[in-house]
């Protein structure tokens, strides 16, 4: 791109590498230590009045940080100074080593503080800075990632940008210390150059955002999964070579894809890889939880953090999974996910934390702090702590030898320990050891209560417990698919108690709007397009779990408050973030990634909106909307998996179960059950309770006072454009309707 090689002859710089993430020591240790080094007479900067703990981590460094805000940006202008931005978040591993090397560094700091004025932000709680700046940061290397550093004129545009730099210059990548001369002689001697390229890149930037102008192509949905067919490994689940990354929107199409075309293939690869991934080191085997992603192609070795919003996301594929196949497996790794969350990610007012960290304080080695050393044994902690049948067994069911398992091991973080995977299931076991299977099965559930315990007194990976409004959202309604999906009514309750919790700590009723952030007691930071969108999602699902229409009511206001605040008459799709004079672009994310694209959420909130609350205008917008990433779509349909499934369901058109009985009543309760049980096309759930819910929905659907229980007995009524086949009072009648 024209900008790389500007900047190339500019500095005289080669491109930088990227990097992905992990991190340090527990938030609850970062405040006492915050609160020692501040009684020991330690200086800090000003990023010790924030509340993020990834600023916090960086408030004694000696460079001289500022918060992104008007402060930094005047000091800027009036110094004639460009901006470093750095941008990062608490658990990531590469942000931490470049702190380290390079921020904690006196000359480094002090090279910063003459020439530059240095920003610190916490992507987290600002994804519309580190949005824009990360499509910068692409656009002038060709990859991102974080500790992202981007170099700013005065004014915020950036003009030079790359990810993790070391502290010396290294087989042809800069150092970081050359870069920040490099760069200050650059702006001394080459300003206008710097300037009008600056200028180039943010107009380039702008044009991203652009809306398409034709309709998305009718074989797109055939096209995305001949795509996904041909990445797919056949040997180990997933869709690419090593580092594999869960996707759960991938899964999500494919499930949606079969039920709408009878294809095995695309039902076949969506449960094994949710079986290969469980079986994986990328699952925690004795704690629950999913680790971030796997180095290797068999989701063995993983990146060992955890993040909040991978849990929810996987959690709903394994529920989809059971509700397809019945199979426990899918169910108990459902139930696992739900309770590490419950267990280790509550804030006890009843949000859940954002993250867990990669690196923790190795057991084996007191005084060392590695990459997953909270998580990994020797085989000899492991023989010590079971009875001898009992070892045999576990070490053969989860791989665990006496070097250690982890043949590839370049930066030797794992020498002579073992990552828990599922080497042989319950039937290879037995037959290896000789021992009956339910002996197999109840041995292994033991020793993994054992060492699980054992494992809890050790020192815990640094926790992110700042409270995110959007991922919030997406553990709502998880939490209360779950409750229905595996009959467990206690994980309702979780739901509504954060419902609640972001209700009252997050939401300003009077004004109707959203706040991103909670910690220490604390609320802040404008609520983003994905808090407003994920939010009202986990809404609609405890809405069809619990039939309570204040949900409802709530996820109306809203998306009410998200059109005004956020949608672009003009183009026709909703901007990602919040309108701040502070960030020079206004972006729209057009690829459904680890997190979906808020806008991929949105236009399947307004579709069931739509439905629920009689708004054909809504309808209209989420059509709309999905036609202005056509462009996105028809070029690579695998960027948008979660666009096209709603796309595919605005093609079906709208489709509802109405159950018209007493709430609480045995005959309902089944009826009910057989509706959230079945794996079928989706359909909004209704129920006419005779009562408040359906006395709510009425008056906005006329044909719900029309639907009653026939001969004193809970009727199914199952309908297509409120148009309903002949009602059911027997659930079996409704299981072959909702099959046929």
């Amino acid at each position: 791109m024209y900008w790389l090689i500007i900047f190339g002859l500019v500095l005289g710089l080669l491109p930088m590498m990227a990097w992905s993430t992990s991190s340090e020591n527990s938030t609850n240790r970062i405040q006492q230590q915050v609160q020692k080094r501040l009684a020991a007479g330690e200086k800090a900067n000003r990023l010790i009045k924030e509340q993020s703990p990834y600023l916090l981590q960086h408030a004694f460094n000696p460079v001289d940080w500022y918060p992104w805000g008007e402060e930094a940006f005047a000091k800027a202008k009036d110094e004639d100074k460009p901006i470093f931005l750095s941008i990062g978040y608490s658990t990531c591993h590469w942000c931490h080593v470049m702190a380290h090397e390079s921020f904690e560094d006196a000359e480094t700091a002090g090279l910063l503080n003459k020439w530059f004025v240095s920003i610190k932000v916490d992507r987290e709680e600002r994804p519309d800075i580190d949005q824009m700046y990360m499509a910068a940061t692409q656009a002038m290397t060709g990859s991102g990632g974080w500790p992202m550093s981007v170099f700013l004129l005065p004014d915020t545009s950036p003009f030079y940008a790359g990810t993790y730099f070391p502290p010396e210059s290294i087989a042809g990548h800069p150092g970081f210390r050359d870069l920040l001369a490099a760069i200050h002689k650059a702006w001394l001697e080459k300003r206008e150059e710097v300037k009008a390229s600056a200028s180039r890149l943010v107009a380039a930037l702008a044009t991203s955002n652009e809306q398409s102008t034709s309709p998305i192509k009718a074989e797109v949905l055939d096209r995305c999964f001949a795509i996904l067919e041909q990445s797919y490994d056949v040997k180990e689940g997933g869709f690419s070579q090593a580092p594999k990354f869960p996707r759960p929107v991938v899964l999500m199409y494919l499930f949606s894809h079969y039920l709408a075309t009878g294809k095995e293939k695309a039902r076949e690869m969506a449960l094994f890889t949710l079986q290969k991934m469980a079986a994986g080191g990328m699952y925690d085997q004795l704690g629950g939880g999913f680790h971030r992603y796997s180095v290797d192609d068999s989701w063995f070795v993983p990146h060992f953090e955890k993040m909040l919003y991978d849990q929810p996301q996987l959690a709903n594929s394994y529920l989809d999974a059971f509700k397809l196949t019945k199979d426990d497996l899918y169910a108990r790794i459902a139930k696992e996910i739900f309770t590490y969350l419950l267990r280790d990610m509550r804030d006890p007012g009843g949000g859940f934390y954002s993250a867990e960290d990669a690196d923790s304080d190795n057991p084996y080695r007191p005084g060392h702090h590695s990459e997953g050393a909270f998580y990994l044994w020797t085989r000899e902690d492991i023989v010590s702590r079971l009875d001898a049948k009992d070892a045999d067994i576990f070490l053969a069911g989860y791989g665990i030898q006496a070097d250690g398992n982890v043949a590839q091991d370049p930066m030797q973080e794992f020498s002579g320990r073992n990552i828990l995977y599922r080497a042989r299931d319950n039937d290879e076991i037995a037959a290896t050891l000789g021992v009956k299977k339910d002996e197999v099965a109840k041995s292994l559930t033991a020793s993994k209560e054992l060492l699980f315990k054992a494992r809890r007194q050790r020192r815990r990976p640094h926790l992110d417990d700042k409270v995110i409004t959007a991922w919030n959202g997406m553990m709502i309604g998880a939490l209360a698919r779950g409750s229905r999906i595996l009959h467990e009514p206690q994980l309702l309750t979780e739901a509504l108690r954060t419902a609640t919790f972001i209700k009252e700590k997050l939401y300003d009723g009077g004004r109707r709007t959203l706040m991103r952030r909670y910690r220490n007691q604390e609320t802040g930071l404008p609520g983003q397009l994905a808090d407003y969108s994920y939010l009202v999602d986990g809404l609609l699902d405890v809405y069809q779990a619990s039939q309570s229409p204040e949900w409802l009511q709530w996820a109306t206001e809203l998306t009410e408050r998200q059109i005004a605040d956020f949608w672009n008459e003009k183009g026709g799709y909703f901007f990602d973030s919040a309108d701040d004079p502070s960030v020079r672009i206004r972006m729209r994310g057009s690829y459904d990634g680890a997190e979906p694209a808020p806008n991929s959420v949105a236009a399947h909130n307004l579709l069931r909106l739509a439905e629920l609350q009689n708004r054909p205008e809504w309808h209209k917008m989420a059509q709309r909307l999905m036609e202005s990433f056509s462009e996105v779509i028809n070029h690579y349909p695998p960027a948008m998996p979660l666009m096209l499934t709603v796309w595919q369901q605005l093609e079906n058109g709208p489709a509802q179960i109405v159950i018209a009985g007493k709430r609480g009543a045995e005959d309902t309760e089944k009826l009910l059950h057989i509706a959230y049980d079945t794996f079928s096309r989706p359909r909004l759930l209704l129920l006419a309770d005779g009562a408040e819910n359906q006395k709510y929905l009425a008056a906005r659907l006329p044909f719900m006072e029309t639907v009653t229980p026939l001969d004193g007995k809970a009727t199914a009524y199952v309908c297509a454009d409120f148009t309903c086949k002949m009602p059911v009072t027997d659930p079996d009648k409704l299981l072959q309707l909702l099959k046929e």
